[in-house]
């Protein structure tokens, strides 16, 4: 076996790799007994036909791809690792570029590797835990008041707008007269008092009545995040689709029933208690966001692989579109909102998904160096507590979707790597708080 190594760039080796006739010849072997014992051809046993007969019925060429695929599950990772510095960030691209009758097979290996990274001394990292969080009563009120929002109770109200309404409308916007680019709704549900593009929009519609068309001028704030409308005084066309009374419920101990508590109080110690959960995870979050950006501002890295940045900022822009559809709107509309291309979006995305990339790296070396495992019991333990969180919430179909995936490899895959993270970080956290 013959190999023929190029730096293609710091980050990226390529490996010719050329296989002698009689090397190959091992593997159409190899080839011709795994078809003959998948093929039925009438005359011939399985596991029994002959190369010549293989030829004539299915071409030379298909089992010399199924040698050539053979050969290379059996040497590949000899080669890489024989040939190979550095961290291997990702999945070897393979290609064939010789594949002939009596002749060498030949083919290449490109692998991106990370060729060096120094992490920083993680170990003495320190930051403060907050004392105690605290939930206002404020915090508790607005919980409830989210809670009466989604039991109102809307109707057809035939009468002019008032305070609390949701109405229904269809909105242009313009800038000096001209239309603005992606300043147009149709059918937009608007809550009467609530912010809407800029403040004092809702109020604006007091008093008017349906299938009025109102003409109105805003001003966007400064700080506003399209730059294009910050400061400009913007008009508003707005046409009256429906307007809907809304009744919402008192607050008081019958309010607290509908929820199975006993009374009001109980509502809000219950209220009080999930807020500070959320308090407390998010300064845990913090925490650990904390951590890990110290840690990179110590660790020296090579080229990092630009397959991977790129990738990174793939998952980024597909986790917002998701996003941007689970809220209802379209992700072409979010693009015209923020005057930019999706290119033009992946190039803003660029340093968060290379600091992302980084990370990944910091948690990676940090595993290593702490030998940090996730053992195949501990996945199969996670996953019959999953499954049986599922089952005591009736939830038999998510159920039944996970013991599917649970069978696969890459999901397998993804919970050990989720694992690992999470043993990682949880031991920085000690390094870093004492607990």
């Amino acid at each position: 076996m013959n190999i023929k190594k190029t730096n293609l760039t710091k980050s990226q080796v390529e490996l010719k790799v050329e296989l002698s006739i009689d090397e190959f010849n091992h593997y159409i072997k190899k080839a011709t007994e795994s078809i003959s014992n998948e093929m039925e051809i009438k005359g011939f046993r399985k596991g029994k036909i002959s190369y010549d007969i293989l030829k004539q019925k299915i071409g030379e060429m298909t089992i010399l791809e199924k040698a050539a695929n053979i050969a290379i599950d059996k040497t590949i990772e000899v080669v890489v690792k024989k040939n190979v510095d550095g961290c291997i960030v990702d999945q070897p691209r393979v290609d064939i570029i010789k594949l002939a009758p009596n002749n060498p097979m030949e083919y290449k290996i490109v692998v991106s590797v990370l060729s060096e990274m120094n992490i920083g001394n993680y170990k003495d990292i320190k930051i403060k835990r907050p004392t105690d969080i605290e939930v206002s009563d404020k915090d508790v009120m607005v919980a409830i008041e989210k809670m009466r929002e989604m039991r109102a109770k809307e109707s057809i109200a035939d009468r002019e707008i008032k305070d609390e309404d949701k109405v229904i409308v269809d909105i242009d916007m313009f800038l000096d007269n001209v239309p603005i680019e992606g300043g147009q709704s149709k059918d937009l549900a608007v809550i009467v008092g609530k912010n809407y593009f800029v403040p004092g929009f809702s109020k604006k519609l007091i008093k008017a009545k349906k299938s009025n068309v109102i003409d109105f001028n805003l001003p966007y704030p400064q700080d506003h995040y399209q730059s294009n409308l910050a400061g400009k005084l913007v008009n508003f066309k707005v046409k009256i689709k429906e307007i809907y009374e809304r009744k919402m419920e008192d607050v008081n101990d019958n309010f607290a029933k509908t929820f199975n508590f006993k009374n009001l109080e109980d509502l809000k110690n219950n209220i009080k208690q999930n807020i500070k959960q959320e308090k407390s995870l998010g300064a845990e979050q913090k925490i650990e966001i904390e951590i890990l950006n110290k840690i990179l501002e110590k660790t020296k890295f090579s080229d990092i692989p630009e397959i991977l940045i790129s990738r990174e900022t793939q998952n980024m822009i597909a986790n917002l579109e998701q996003s941007i559809k689970t809220q209802g709107g379209k992700f072409d509309d979010y693009l015209l909102s923020i005057h930019k291309t999706q290119d033009q979006l992946a190039l803003d995305l660029l340093p968060e998904a290379l600091k992302r990339v980084k990370t990944y790296f910091i948690i990676r070396e940090v595993a290593r160096l702490e030998n940090i495992e996730v053992s195949k019991k501990e996945i199969d333990l996670l996953i019959q507590d999953m499954l049986a969180q599922l089952n005591a919430f009736k939830r038999h179909k998510e159920r039944e979707e996970l013991k599917k995936q649970s069978k696969d490899p890459r999901y397998i895959a993804y919970m050990h790597n989720s694992m690992v993270n999470t043993k990682v970080i949880d031991k920085l956290r000690k390094y870093a708080t004492g607990r």
